[in-house]
């Protein structure tokens, strides 16, 4: 890490830039039409409040000043329009070409079109014309202060197409800057393959792998200052994911030295953004399976490995183009996307698989004289879960020019990616306490079906007082089978109710033209749709929070990480694509050597040849997180894996910090 790099890590760290933040935010009144108007109007405000910021030791720049993201309200005081979130735009549609040739596009599509084509392109017009003014304030501004280097950078970008990596680099913290004004978690995507050819360039021009990991390092540094501007516990949760690897449609790996560069100056830097997502398969080397743990080790709580064997076939499955779904990235969280192709909404809702299970074991356990009548009436709960999502209206996306321009076709066609212009526009549900669910339903088999143990009434009458007298049943319902053991009784239900959940919902149309995707994450949900479940036959109690995502409850007595990825790996994963990773958590004890390090490179390799989807990792030490939690002055930048996204577990609210630290902590 080169001195410049480590005083530019040390001020973020230390928080100081936050002294640049307004103390309130901007709040815009709109038509509450649906009008391109409206989202200018967003942005002539955003532009109103944003002035040039700079930091010592910094090369990009464009930085927001406001705490929050614009609130906008229509004229009688009510919310109104709702942007876009977990998109990856295709940078390069931008980057490749320069502003300027795409302005003079627009301006000769503009001559012939008609009706709402000729207002995008309008709207388009303003939009690019606010960039490259702002841009050249930044200029004029930096060659003030005497930042040639930034200054001079913004003389040929974003007007022409870049001519050196750093100038790529600039070039994409512009589009994010003024991306994020009107969409939430826009992500990185293949950064390794959209910038790649401004790598090479350097590369044959004589630029040593030093300089470029400088400049690298300064860009993620940059990434960071707007970490903390997302909205309520999710503090870190700002979009900054980027995917590397994968393969392309002749089973090449894509791994190149930018993606070594990635993910070499991630673990020097040891910050939360961006979040590394590696897509890995059977023809992974085993080496990237090691230096990913490196990573691990280092507490970053990623990579999030992403298995192409499974998605590829399982997104071709759901109606992706094989071209397309070979290209995938996923969302701020897991949630597979495509880039520039998509319009897609993988977090729309949440099926609480948990609750589902435990309102039919309430409602009709003492009716049901076999295990097998009790699983019809789960399954008549997951069905009508699915019956509801067709009356989940089409989102009505604010209109988007920019993020349109970045998106195959919408030039083109001169209609906006939020009405119609992206290829796919599917929905996702994630599926929330999935362990929960299961180990319920084992627990009744065992006892009151298998062994006639324990009577349904019984039974009732014990989840009816949250356990309240009957210590002993607890304590025999948290012995039974569970998920996450390798157990063939509890894996079987969980094969079940994969099934059934995914045939449920799968390829159901949507309301805006696409289909519905099933898929093992929970986002929050496992805080906060846990709260109104009542306690479930597993032995938890009513609101305790399920685990999150796809991972072994929290309270399930479990033997070990490899019995886990055994358990999870056991059934087709590609009918639940919408995403949701198994989440294993490792004392950091376990990377104290050499060997500890193998140990946990081959577990990854092994989830990955067992057909697993998705796979992330954290190294805690539930020590180190309690003295955090008592005295968070002393720990400000220990990096924590939440959900779906890497955040500082000081600045998390309660009770995410406490489910972390309840978590097992394996040895391996």
């Amino acid at each position: 890490m080169t001195e410049r790099v480590q005083k530019l890590k040390d001020f973020i760290l230390d928080r100081s830039y936050r002294a640049t933040r307004l103390n309130e935010g901007v709040t815009v009144t709109v038509s509450g039409n649906d009008t391109y108007e409206d989202t200018l109007a967003v942005t002539r405000a955003i532009m109103a409040k944003e002035v040039p910021v700079f930091y010592d030791n910094d090369i990009f720049g464009f930085y927001t000043r406001l705490p929050t993201f614009a609130t906008t309200v229509s004229a009688n005081g009510e919310r109104h329009g709702y942007r876009a979130n977990n998109v990856t735009p295709a940078y390069d549609l931008l980057i490749d070409r320069g502003l300027t040739a795409v302005l003079e596009e627009l301006n000769a599509r503009k001559t012939t079109a008609v009706g709402e084509a000729h207002t995008f392109y309008n709207a388009a017009i303003e939009t690019l014309s606010v960039m490259l003014t702002y841009c050249e304030t930044y200029r004029a501004a930096a060659r003030e202060r005497g930042l040639d280097c930034l200054a001079n950078a913004l003389e040929r970008v974003p007007y022409n197409t870049p001519t050196s990596f750093y100038e790529a680099c600039l070039f994409h913290k512009i589009l994010l800057f003024f991306l994020r004004q009107t969409n939430d978690h826009v992500t990185l995507g293949r950064f390794d393959q959209y910038m790649y050819p401004y790598y090479k360039t350097d590369v044959a021009r004589g630029v040593s792998r030093e300089e470029l990991l400088e400049t690298l390092e300064l860009y993620f540094l940059s990434l960071n200052v707007d970490a903390d501007t997302y909205m309520g516990v999710q503090q870190g949760d700002n979009g900054s994911s980027m995917v590397l690897g994968g393969f392309d449609t002749d089973g090449n790996y894509q791994f190149n030295e930018l993606s070594a560069l990635c993910m070499d100056a991630s673990l020097e830097l040891g910050v939360i953004d961006p979040k590394i997502n590696l897509r890995v398969g059977k023809k992974t080397p085993d080496w990237l399976y090691e230096y990913g743990t490196k990573m691990t080790k280092k507490g970053l709580g990623f990579p999030q490995y992403c298995n192409d064997d499974v998605i590829v076939p399982a997104l071709n499955k759901l109606g992706y183009r094989t071209e397309d779904a070979q290209n995938y990235t996923v969302a701020a969280c897991w949630e597979p996307i495509i880039p520039g192709q998509a319009y897609d909404v993988p977090n729309i809702t949440t099926t609480d698989l948990a609750h589902i299970t435990a309102d039919a074991v309430n409602g009709h356990l003492a009716e049901c004289d076999t295990f097998e009548q009790l699983l019809t009436f789960v399954k008549e709960g997951i069905d009508r879960r699915a019956e509801e999502l067709k009356d989940i209206r089409a989102v009505r996306f604010m209109y988007a020019p920019l993020l349109s321009l970045m998106t195959y076709g919408c030039l083109e066609s001169g209609r906006d990616i939020s009405r119609g212009g992206a290829r796919y526009n599917n929905y996702g549900t994630h599926g929330a306490g999935i362990s929960t669910a299961v180990d319920s339903l084992a627990a009744i088999k065992t006892l009151v079906f298998d062994e006639n143990a324990v009577t349904r009434q019984e039974l009732l009458a014990a989840l009816d007082t949250d356990f309240e007298g009957y210590t002993a049943l607890r304590n025999r319902l948290m012995d039974c089978p569970k998920m996450g053991n390798d157990d063939d009784v509890a894996d079987a239900i969980a094969g079940w109710l994969l099934k059934t959940y995914a045939d449920a919902v799968n390829g159901k149309p949507n309301a805006a033209g696409g289909v519905w995707r099933a898929g093992t994450g929970s986002a929050q949900m496992y805080i906060r749709y846990a709260k109104e479940c009542p306690a479930t036959a597993d032995g938890r109690k009513a609101g305790e929070p399920y685990a999150c995502s796809f991972s072994p409850a929290i309270a399930a007595r479990i033997n070990g990480p490899l019995s886990v990825i055994r358990s999870f790996t056991k059934h087709d994963l590609s009918d639940t694509i919408n995403g949701g990773p198994l989440t294993v958590e490792l004392h950091d004890n376990v990377f104290r050597n050499a060997e500890g390090e193998s140990k946990v490179a081959t577990l990854v390799k092994l989830f990955v040849l067992s057909g697993g989807h998705q796979l992330q990792l954290n190294a805690i030490n539930r020590d180190r997180l309690i003295e955090a939690q008592q005295h968070p002055e002393r720990h400000p930048n220990l990096v924590v894996r939440v959900w779906g996204w890497s955040g500082y577990f000081c600045e998390l609210d309660l009770p995410f910090q406490n489910h972390i630290i309840s978590r097992t902590e394996f040895m391996v």
